[in-house]
């Protein structure tokens, strides 16, 4: 027997497999930037809803992208 995909995830499972606080999911909600559903008292996000929050995060800058400093003595 497989098990089927996980197509919503908890504010407590949601937090653990994408390693954020529950503060900042909870920021992230207020903010409209990861949208979450109630079912209940239940708050779920979906497995598409965490992937799109995800995509719109922003990149990392290199922290050398015109090359390490030089420092001069």
């Amino acid at each position: 027997m497989t098990s089927s995909p996980i197509l919503a995830f908890s504010i407590r499972e949601f937090c653990a497999r994408y390693t954020i606080g529950r503060t900042k999911a909870y920021a992230e909600i207020s903010s409209g930037r990861l949208r979450a559903v109630k079912v209940g008292r239940r708050t779920l996000i979906t497995e598409a809803d965490a992937q799109s929050w995800l995509a719109t995060l922003p990149a990392l800058k290199p922290a050398y992208a015109a090359g390490p400093k030089v420092r001069h003595a």
